[in-house]
Formats: structure tokens, C-alpha cells, sequence
């Protein structure tokens, strides 16, 4: 099924594939509409998106992201 983007969210997607597809932390839970700590905790609990370490620091990748947020939907039910 396609999935009908917002205006805002094809804006923060179109902003996200500009620059690397590697998020910080912080990206990435704005480009979900989640807080840092909820990413965070997702993280530390393993049911959040796949993650990468990059040397010392974590990144997010726009299509984990992409995948894990459909699955979430898909998981509840959501409209797409």
C-alpha cells in the first residue's frame, strides 16, 4: 500500500536525504516525530530502529528508520 506523506514529513525527509543517509540521534527522532530520550530508550531496550556505531558515536539510518517506522504502524494498525 503507498504511503501519503504530509507536506511536513515529505519537508523533513526531503531534508534528511539532502545530507548523508546516517543520522545522528537526534535527526533521526525528528525525523520520526519521537523525543531523543524515547529514541534512546527504544535503543537501550532493543526495540527501536537498527542502529550503527560509528566509532564512538551512534547513527541511524534513513531506510532502518523508514522500516522500523512502518513495521510499527503495520504492528498496531495504523492508517497508511
Amino acid at each position: 500500500m503507498t504511503q501519503i506523506l504530509t507536506d511536513d514529513e515529505s519537508a523533513r525527509a526531503a531534508r534528511a536525504l539532502k545530507g548523508s543517509p546516517f543520522l545522528s540521534p537526534e535527526q533521526a527522532a525528528h525525523y520520526l516525530g519521537l523525543s531523543t530520550r524515547t529514541l534512546q530508550e527504544h535503543r537501550s531496550a532493543s526495540t527501536g530502529p537498527r542502529f550503527r556505531r560509528h566509532c564512538r558515536h551512534v547513527r541511524y539510518h534513513i531506510d532502518d528508520l523508514d522500516a522500523w517506522s512502518k513495521g510499527v504502524a503495520e504492528a498496531g494498525g495504523g492508517d497508511d
